[in-house]
């Protein structure tokens, strides 16, 4: 997923994004959604949250 589309993505869910990262805008949007906060954080490449839609991106 483009920048772009993330940043209306966190927007929709009032998120005010002004200058943050993508990996920080994607957190939000975990939190804001209900979910764990994790992306980036798979430092040994393993994830057990198969449904996340951050997934592909996350694991890269």
């Amino acid at each position: 997923m483009n920048l772009k589309d993330i940043r209306d993505m966190a927007k929709s869910q009032g998120i005010k994004v002004g200058n943050m990262k993508k990996e920080n805008i994607i957190r939000s949007i975990q939190r804001a959604e209900g979910n764990f906060d994790c992306f980036g954080s798979a430092i040994t490449g393993e994830c057990n949250q198969m449904n996340c839609i951050w997934r592909g991106d996350c694991l890269k």
